[in-house]
């Protein structure tokens, strides 16, 4: 089965940096787009970026754009969220994402059919 497995998620100070990882198996990576998203306490999941299969389109919610990179090594099964500039609204659990076939809504996370277990962002003020 497709299995999602994120790391790299800390506790920082706002202004400094972190990269998650995420890598996947039980599929053929490089077919797929990736997305993370994010979820804080008592709020929805909301999108935060997306890679399409070869790396070489990339979607970034407003919130993050020009902060965060998103970036994915098809040899490595794995997809990396780059982020910088962090702030304390950025503090969330963090998730990746892909979806089972092709999908254009990149945005919408109820069209994402596999997840990983999320890993925890915190960000000090």
């Amino acid at each position: 089965q497709v299995q999602l497995v994120e790391s790299g998620g800390g506790l920082v100070q706002a202004g400094g940096s972190l990269r998650l990882s995420c890598v996947v198996s039980g599929r053929t990576f490089s077919n797929y787009l990736m997305a993370w998203f994010r979820q804080a306490p008592g709020k929805e999941r909301e999108f935060v970026a997306a890679i399409n299969w070869s790396g070489r389109t990339t979607y970034y919610a407003d919130s993050v754009k020009g902060r965060f990179t998103i970036f994915r090594d098809n040899a490595k099964n794995t997809v990396y969220l780059e982020m910088n500039s962090l702030k304390p609204e950025d503090t969330a659990l963090y998730y990746c994402a892909t979806p089972r076939a092709l999908l254009s809504a990149y945005s919408d996370h109820s069209r994402y059919d596999y997840w990983g277990q999320g890993t925890q962002v915190t960000v000090s003020s």
